[in-house]
């Protein structure tokens, strides 16, 4: 009799470990599937970058708690498959196990996009170095004849040039002209090869007027990103100003000046 009610209570508990794993996965899965549709249905047309944000929005706003809660759960999975000697407690714990990671994985992600503590990006997504006279697109125009942002310096909705200028100043103030002790031409090719470094696609290289034109495109979402480096001669010396504008989006969370940032560090 006592061998058969504990096999019943063995029984009980081995059930719910298994919905536990279960609902582990389930959960962690979900969260996974909600960061993967933000960006997946960018990719396919399905919706556009504002659905896609609030997607991943929400689940930044759960992904901690979820997370958490799979984390705890699988560490009383497995714990309590060692004390009642479960049979297959390693395919149980590996199951709750599985959601949790997806379940960080799929926080992370929209976290990494969150500006680092205390710093607070402007709403701009177009960075030059030169903000009296940007260097200019050219090979790219038709490449961004469908962009929602134009290539116009300061022409956004309730924008000037005057006000970019400042913004840009004050949140990126090393972003300025770059001098180096170097002809036109060795700084052009220094900065071709930063450019491949990068990963950027070359659009135009053009030696004699000292213009590089190439696109980046970032990671999750895809967003296109255009850049333009302009090199003249000055001297002895060989002067670069850059520019890199978003597509689309009225800010971009400092995606261009961190992406200047990385070109001039190569350089």
């Amino acid at each position: 009799m006592n061998i058969k009610i504990e096999d019943r209570r063995k029984s009980k508990i081995t059930f719910s470990l298994k919905l536990a794993s279960g609902l582990i996965f389930i959960a962690g899965l979900g969260l996974g599937l909600l960061t993967l549709a933000s960006a997946a249905g960018i990719w396919l047309g399905l919706w556009d970058f504002r659905r896609g944000f609030t997607l991943l929005g929400t689940a930044n706003d759960y992904g901690d708690l979820i997370a958490l809660a799979c984390l705890g759960l699988t560490l009383c999975v497995s714990l309590a498959s060692q004390l009642f000697k479960i049979d297959h407690a390693g395919k149980l714990v590996g199951m709750a196990a599985a959601g949790t990671l997806i379940a960080a994985v799929a926080y992370y992600i929209p976290e990494s996009f969150r500006p680092p503590e205390g710093v607070n990006y402007p709403p701009i997504h177009d960075i030059s170095t030169d903000t009296l006279s940007p260097p200019k697109f050219i090979a790219i125009l038709p490449l961004r004849a469908d962009a929602a942002n134009t290539v116009v310096y300061g022409g956004s909705t309730n924008m000037t040039a005057e006000k970019l200028a400042q913004a840009t100043r004050e949140a990126y103030p090393d972003l300025v002209t770059q001098r180096y002790n170097a002809t036109r031409a060795e700084t052009f090719a220094k900065a071709l090869a930063a450019v491949q470094q990068l990963g950027w696609e070359l659009v135009a290289a053009v030696p004699e007027e000292g213009r590089i034109e190439a696109t980046d495109t970032t990671l999750w979402f895809r967003f296109k990103d255009d850049i333009v480096i302009k090199i003249e001669q000055q001297g002895n010396q060989s002067i670069v100003n850059a520019r890199s504008v978003s597509r689309v989006g009225t800010g971009d969370v400092g995606a261009n000046a961190i992406r200047l940032r990385a070109f001039f560090a190569l350089l």
